[in-house]
């Protein structure tokens, strides 16, 4: 028998929790406070040391898939005993193999096994399945829906959309009920590859303003002038190739020398060691301040201590590129000024000149006269930074979304519904 409080959602992601996708946290606890009961299905144990505040409101059980299926072979084992009983199997194990044929890889392989499991173990309170990122995520998502007979959706973002080959997104369109994507330029590519366009929806992320610390700008004199209080530049961000920060390290070591600034990182990846020794070699190294992966306390706190806030995203060798950064949005509800790039879909929120500064993307020498310019003028900083709070506060409010994905989902069964009428 199915009690009013089961769970009827499956959410399944990547990883959790993860301190990069605060957004998708903010999401989930936004579903659970609008009564989607929910579970979450995680393809990987969390690697971050610390978690955001966001994250233990969360109160649906966790359950972490065989990551790699030879670590766990006899829960992979079970799970395709029970999945093969199913009556979708034969349509998800064809699925999978016209998928394998395409894309024989481990990875593949990996999804597969994965997807056995989560089939297998699904309680039988589950009525839908909601996925984060269209790659793997989604590929789970697919066959364990196929097996179980249930329909599915899925959130994309930004490297989902742009790094999944086109045969496949095309199809998981055709499978899915709806997708949601968070930026206009992803939006219109998903619709170019979908039979039918209208399944996809543009749903951004926002901010959840009801649990954001109250914005606290405390040094807007500062002007680069006074070596002993410097002009602090900040960036949060993965240290990933198409965060731009190679570029960010060059515009920094050829901003002027009588200018007075520090840079502080926050984020983790894997070019870590490659931009301090780039900071090296440049000179620079003692100006700059690497504070690596942080909880939201004290994101916030470096984004108070900031006077500027610099991300230099640009598309990377592979195709990766950035969506609409949530980061850029924090910055502006804190009162921080904000240097960019044209890059992704930035120009949906940054307008240069009205909220921001805008430059070309892989540009060292445009970034570092945008830099110059408000590292210089705090006056510039202040209009531009209160245009940018204005601005993200009249568009970009989370709860909009999450009602409508709340809504699309199904806040409860309708015995549940009428019940509480």
């Amino acid at each position: 028998m199915i009690e009013r409080n089961d769970p009827r959602v499956a959410v399944v992601l990547k990883g959790w929790p993860r301190l990069s996708e605060t957004f998708i946290a903010q999401e989930i606890a936004g579903l659970e406070a609008r009564g989607v009961a929910l579970e979450i299905w995680s393809l990987r144990r969390p690697t971050d040391k610390h978690r955001h505040p966001v994250h233990d409101r969360v109160r649906g059980r966790v359950v972490y898939l065989p990551e790699y299926l030879k670590d766990d072979w006899k829960r992979v084992l079970a799970g395709w005993r029970r999945a093969r009983t199913l009556p979708g199997y034969g349509a998800a194990r064809a699925r999978f193999l016209a998928d394998l044929w395409r894309d024989p890889t481990a990875n593949r392989l990996r999804r597969w096994g994965q997807a056995l499991v989560l089939a297998a173990e699904l309680p039988s309170s589950i009525d839908r399945l909601y996925a984060h990122f269209l790659h793997t995520p989604a590929s789970v998502t697919r066959y364990a829906a196929l097996m179980r007979g249930l329909p599915w959706s899925v959130s994309a973002h930004a490297k989902d959309i742009w790094t999944s080959p086109p045969w496949e997104v095309t199809e998981k369109l055709a499978d899915a009920s709806w997708l949601v994507t968070c930026t206009s330029m992803g939006a219109e590519r998903l619709r170019e590859l979908a039979a039918q366009p209208d399944k996809v929806r543009l749903v951004y992320h926002g901010l959840d303003f009801a649990h954001l610390p109250a914005p606290s700008r405390v040094h807007g004199h500062r002007d680069g002038t006074d070596p002993n209080d410097p002009v602090v530049i900040l960036s949060v961000g993965r240290k990933v190739e198409k965060k731009g920060y190679g570029d960010l390290l060059e515009a920094l070591a050829e901003l002027p020398k009588n200018l007075s600034w520090r840079f502080e990182h926050v984020g983790a990846g894997e070019l870590g060691d490659v931009l301090k020794a780039q900071a090296g070699r440049l000179g620079i190294a003692d100006r700059c301040t690497w504070l690596g992966a942080q909880p939201q306390a004290q994101v916030f706190a470096a984004l108070a201590r900031a006077d500027l806030f610099v991300l230099a995203s640009k598309k990377a060798a592979d195709g990766d590129q950035d969506g609409l950064p949530n980061v850029l949005m924090e910055a502006a509800h804190q009162g921080l000024a904000i240097v960019s790039t044209r890059a992704a879909a930035i120009g949906e929120f940054i307008a240069d000149g009205d909220n921001g500064l805008l430059v070309p993307p892989g540009d060292p020498a445009a970034l570092r006269a945008a830099i110059a310019r408000l590292i210089a003028h705090p006056d510039q900083r202040q209009r531009l930074a209160a245009r940018a709070g204005e601005v993200v506060r009249a568009r970009f409010s989370f709860d909009a979304g999450a009602d409508w994905i709340a809504a699309a989902l199904g806040r409860a069964r309708p015995t549940e519904a009428r019940a509480a009428e």
